[in-house]
C-alpha cells in the first residue's frame, strides 16, 4: 500500500472500558466521491493518487498500517433526558495523526450500535462534508472532512438509499458524555485518567479539575458566539454531541437561518424548541454544568468544589454575552465596543425579525449595499436605528467597512441548496456538491459565478425541517 498515515494512537492508552476494539465493515464496491488533499497534507498523510486505493482505505475496506480501530464509549443527556450508555454506534476511530483523530462514520455496526446497521446514507455524509468544511472556511471551530466514499450498496431507511462513509477529523472525539459515563459508574480512577489525558491533549496549562472546567467553558462560550454570528443552529446540542475541545461536532439536523428569528428551529426531533437558535447560549451553560457535575468525584472537598464550579458556570452567560456582543459589533463595523452596543445590536435584530429579513444578506447589504434588497428600510424604526449606527461607526479607529467585510460572509450553506445537492447526488450527479464546496471555501469573497448561491429560497424552496444523519 502506498498510502501511509503516521498514526500515534494515544487514546488506546486510556482504560479499555472507555472503548471497544472494532474493525470497520468492508464495503462491497467503494467509490471515492471527495478527498480533501490540503487536510491530508496537514495530517502528514503520504498518499497515492489512485482513487481506488483511497476508496478502499476511507471506506474501511482496507486498514492502513498502524491503525488501531476502536469505537468509543460515552453517555449523555439527549434533549435533557439521561441515557447511561451511548457510544459510537456506526463510527470507528482509526487512530490519531499529527494530534488529530481520524474517524470513519458509517463504517458498520459496533458494540454500541443498539440494533442499528452501523451505516450512513449518502445524503448526511455529503451534508457533513460540505457544512463542516464551510464552517472551517468561515473561521468557526469545527471537525473537518477528509473523505467521502460511496460503499456500492444500498441501505434501508424509509426506502433503499445509497450507503456512504465519511472520514471525519477532529482534535479529539472526547465529549462531555465521555466524562459523564465514568462519573455515573463511579469510576474515579478512570475519570482521573480521562481528565489527565484531556488536559495533556487539549489544555496543558490546566492543573486541576476547576482549571480544566474553566478552559472548556471559555472554549464553548467562544464557539456558541461563533455559531450565533453566522445564524447557525446545531439542532441537537446533547451532551454527547458536545466536544470538550470546543469544536462543532455531529452535524445532524443542523441548519443556517435564512429569515432571522430567535426562535427558529429546523430539527425534526426538536418538537419543543429546546435547541432553537436563541436558546443555544442557555443550553451550552446547562451542558457545562453537567461536565462540572461529572468532575466533582475528583475533588476531595466536595463542598468547596461545588462552590467553585458553580461560580465558573454562573460566569459563563456574562462571558458568552461579551463574546456575542464583540462578534455582532464587528458585523456592524464596530471594532471598539461599549456596553450600550448590545442595545444597538438587539434593536437591529428586532427589526430583522419583524421584516423576516434574510440574516446573511442583511448584514452584507449593510456592508456594501450591493446584495439583494432585504426590506429593512420599510420598518418604522429603521431610520432612527441607522442614524444611531452611523454615529457609532464615526467613532471607530478602524475602517468600519473593512471590519464588516471580514465578519459578514456572502455565502453560507443554505438549506435548500443542500437539499438540492443531495437529491442530485442520489441520482448520480455530484456537480452541485463540487460547485458548492468550491464556492463555500471562500465565503467572504463576492463572485459573479456564485451570485445565485446568495439568493434566499423561494417559498417553494424553503426547508422547514432537517433530519438526523442516519
Amino acid at each position: 500500500m502506498t498510502l501511509q498515515i503516521p498514526f500515534e494512537n494515544t487514546y488506546v492508552s486510556l482504560p479499555n472500558r472507555l472503548f471497544s476494539h472494532q474493525k470497520p465493515t468492508p464495503a462491497r464496491a467503494p467509490k471515492l466521491l471527495a478527498f480533501n488533499e490540503p487536510l491530508a497534507d496537514k495530517l502528514g498523510i503520504r498518499r497515492t493518487h489512485d482513487p481506488d486505493e483511497l476508496a478502499q482505505v476511507f471506506s474501511g475496506s482496507t486498514l492502513p498500517e498502524g491503525a488501531q480501530p476502536i469505537a468509543q464509549l460515552y453517555a449523555g443527556h439527549q434533549f435533557g433526558n439521561w441515557n447511561p450508555q451511548l457510544g459510537d454506534g456506526r463510527a470507528v476511530l482509526l487512530g490519531e495523526s499529527k494530534g488529530y483523530d481520524i474517524q470513519l462514520k458509517g463504517s458498520g455496526p459496533t458494540p454500541y450500535a443498539r440494533r442499528g446497521d452501523g451505516r450512513a446514507w449518502l445524503g448526511p455524509v455529503l451534508r457533513e462534508y460540505m457544512v463542516s468544511e464551510a464552517m472551517h472556511a468561515l473561521g468557526i471551530s469545527t471537525t473537518r472532512a477528509l473523505a467521502a466514499v460511496e460503499i456500492g450498496e444500498e441501505i434501508m431507511r424509509d426506502r433503499p438509499l445509497p450507503g456512504a462513509v465519511l472520514t471525519r477529523v477532529a482534535s479529539s472525539h472526547i465529549r462531555v458524555g465521555t466524562f459523564q459515563v465514568l462519573a455515573a459508574r463511579q469510576d474515579v480512577k478512570g475519570l482521573q485518567a480521562l481528565l489527565d489525558y484531556s488536559i495533556a491533549r487539549h489544555y496543558p496549562s490546566a492543573s486541576t479539575p476547576a482549571a480544566f472546567l474553566r478552559e472548556v467553558v471559555a472554549k464553548q462560550a467562544e464557539l456558541i458566539a461563533q455559531w450565533m454570528s453566522v445564524g447557525f443552529i446545531h439542532g441537537v446540542m446533547n451532551t454527547d454531541n458536545c466536544a470538550i475541545s470546543g469544536e462543532t461536532i455531529d452535524y445532524g439536523p443542523c441548519a443556517f437561518m435564512d429569515a432571522f428569528h430567535p426562535g427558529q428551529v429546523f430539527s425534526s426531533i426538536d418538537r419543543h424548541g429546546r435547541y432553537a437558535y436563541g436558546n443555544q447560549p442557555q443550553i451550552i451553560a446547562w451542558n457545562m454544568a453537567q461536565l462540572a457535575t461529572s468532575l466533582l468525584p475528583l475533588e476531595d472537598n466536595s463542598d468547596a468544589a461545588v462552590e467553585e464550579f458553580t461560580d465558573i458556570i454562573n460566569d459563563m452567560p456574562g462571558m458568552l454575552r461579551g463574546m456575542w456582543q464583540d462578534r455582532f459589533a464587528a458585523k456592524l463595523g464596530i471594532s471598539e465596543t461599549k456596553d450600550n452596543d448590545e442595545g444597538l445590536i438587539t434593536h437591529l435584530l428586532s427589526i430583522m425579525t419583524d421584516q423576516k429579513a434574510d440574516f446573511t444578506n442583511s448584514f452584507r447589504y449593510l456592508t456594501d449595499g450591493s446584495v439583494t434588497e432585504t426590506g429593512l428600510e420599510a420598518h418604522k424604526d429603521y431610520s432612527a436605528w441607522h442614524a444611531q449606527w452611523t454615529d457609532r461607526k464615526r467613532e471607530q479607529p478602524t475602517d468600519p467597512v473593512e471590519v464588516m467585510a471580514k465578519s459578514n460572509p456572502y455565502l453560507i450553506p443554505r438549506n435548500h441548496q443542500i437539499e438540492a445537492m443531495i437529491t442530485q447526488a442520489v441520482a448520480g450527479d455530484l456537480n452541485l456538491f463540487h460547485r458548492l464546496n468550491a464556492a463555500l471555501s471562500s465565503p467572504f469573497e463576492a463572485s459573479p459565478e456564485a451570485a445565485d448561491l446568495t439568493v434566499p429560497p423561494t417559498t417553494e424552496e424553503k426547508v422547514t425541517q432537517t433530519f438526523c444523519g442516519t
